[in-house]
């Protein structure tokens, strides 16, 4: 008897995970469009609209439900902090995933981001790769601390720009953290990856997460990158 034919093999495009769909907002064509080239290219990565103000993004996004929304600071109509509050606020009742784009002397902004829900910080001239790797930290549900932004933003802000979501500058820091705890913190805010902290702690990816979970919960705070301005704010790390 003639053996059966084999089945053929299962199309690559059957085990590959959905797309990261992205929303991009900026009130500049060129960034959009340089933006949209750069994340099209990547396999994991679709944009899916680019819009050039405030509004059009909060609609589209309502609309469309992206994965990530990747927003700049200064746009007509609805600027980047009132976007972020809408769509990822602590008032939004199914928050996205926003990632503000901004420029260095920018900085008085971002603690405004942050409060907002923000989930990442990126200067527009970071890089092709930056860009990547923040949309993918977002989509996973992480945050992309970028050590050439966010540390020194939040080191400026320090303790006189009011507390950070979470901090009760009025007393100990909430919880408290446990040393391995306050480790962790510290080195969220250097802006260290999950990865990175495994290896500096000699820890597994589990405990990491696990820290994580329990600094967010003693803190009150939603995400890293708000553990990282909690830390700044309240001293827990300070500049090198």
């Amino acid at each position: 008897m003639s053996p059966s034919p084999t089945s053929p093999p299962a199309p690559e495009s059957a085990h590959r995970a959905p797309a990261t769909r992205v929303l991009i907002a900026d009130d500049q064509e060129m960034v959009r469009t340089g933006f949209q080239l750069i994340l099209d290219a990547q396999p994991d990565i679709e944009v899916i609209a680019e819009v050039a103000d405030g509004a059009a993004c909060v609609e589209v996004a309502r609309r469309l439900r992206p994965d990530v929304c990747l927003v700049d600071i200064r746009m007509p109509k609805l600027d980047g902090l009132d976007v972020t509050r809408i769509l990822a606020g602590p008032d939004a009742t199914d928050p996205l995933r926003v990632v503000v784009v901004t420029t260095f002397d920018q900085d008085d902004y971002v603690y405004g981001a942050l409060q907002g829900g923000a989930c990442g910080f990126l200067l527009k001239d970071a890089g092709p790769g930056l860009l990547v790797e923040a949309v993918r930290a977002a989509a996973r549900g992480d945050a992309l601390v970028s050590p050439s932004v966010t540390l020194r933003l939040l080191e400026r802000l320090g303790p006189h720009q009011g507390a950070a979501p979470g901090a009760d500058t009025g007393g100990p820091p909430a919880g408290p953290l446990t040393d391995r705890e306050m480790d962790v913190a510290g080195l969220v805010a250097r802006g260290r990856t999950n990865q990175e902290i495994c290896q500096e702690l000699h820890l597994s990816l589990g405990t990491v997460k696990t820290h994580l979970g329990s600094i967010q919960t003693k803190l009150g705070v939603r995400n890293r990158v708000e553990i990282a301005a909690w830390a700044w704010e309240t001293g827990a790390v300070r500049s090198r």
